[in-house]
Parts: C-alpha cells; sequence; structure tokens
C-alpha cells in the first residue's frame, strides 16, 4: 500500500511541475517568416494593471496584447488616435499555455499599419 501511495505522490508531483514549466515559460520570439499573421480593423485599445497594450479587433474574439508596452515607450492615446477603426496587421508566435487553453488572448510580436511598424520584437 505504501508503494501506490508513493507512485501516486510521484506521479503527482511530475504533473504539478509539467504545468508549472507550461504556465512559466516565457513566450518564444520567432522571426517574421515563422510569425502568424492576422489582420483587422482595431475596435478597442485599452491597458491593464501590467502595462499591456491590448486590442480589440472588429469580428474577432481573440484579444491581442503587447507585452508591457506602456514600459515600452508605446503611448496608448496616441495608439487609439491612430488605430482605432484602421486596419493593421499583427504577427504573433505561435506558442500554447495552459492559461490560456483556447488561444483567446495572444501575445504580438509586430504590429503594422500602413507602411509604418508600430511595434516590433520578431527575431531579423
Amino acid at each position: 500500500m505504501k508503494k501506490i501511495a508513493k507512485i501516486v505522490f510521484i506521479s503527482f508531483s511530475l504533473l504539478i511541475f509539467i504545468i508549472a514549466v507550461l504556465i512559466f515559460r516565457p513566450v518564444p520570439i520567432v522571426s517574421e517568416d515563422k510569425a502568424i499573421s492576422e489582420s483587422g480593423i482595431v475596435k478597442e485599445i485599452y491597458s491593464n494593471k501590467g502595462n499591456d497594450v491590448i486590442f480589440v479587433m472588429e469580428n474577432n474574439d481573440r484579444r491581442f496584447y503587447i507585452n508591457r508596452g506602456l514600459e515600452n515607450g508605446l503611448e496608448l492615446n496616441n495608439l487609439k488616435a491612430k488605430l482605432i477603426g484602421n486596419a493593421i496587421v499583427v504577427k504573433y508566435p505561435n506558442y500554447w499555455t495552459p492559461l490560456d487553453w483556447n488561444n483567446s488572448v495572444r501575445h504580438i510580436s509586430k504590429v503594422e499599419f500602413k507602411d509604418e511598424i508600430v511595434f516590433n520584437e520578431l527575431k531579423k
């Protein structure tokens, strides 16, 4: 009986460790040819307590965010004035995390508006 309890404990501990690794691994920084591209018209832009800049697009259930965008020089009011109601292209890595199991929130690696690069953290 003790042997079974030990096996269950080790299995449970290993499972918790694997989940923790999946949750806390960083978002990969990819090259542009490996990024997924999606375009749409910006409906809303806002920030959260973590200084992320979040984009909501028309006819799209996903939200897209620039991690700590406000800390990295982006200005929320400027982005709103320039991008709301306009089409942009966002590029992001293909990755999965248990915190977003249905991929409803995507980390943005690049934002393009017309011929301008608004934000870029893709590998060169």
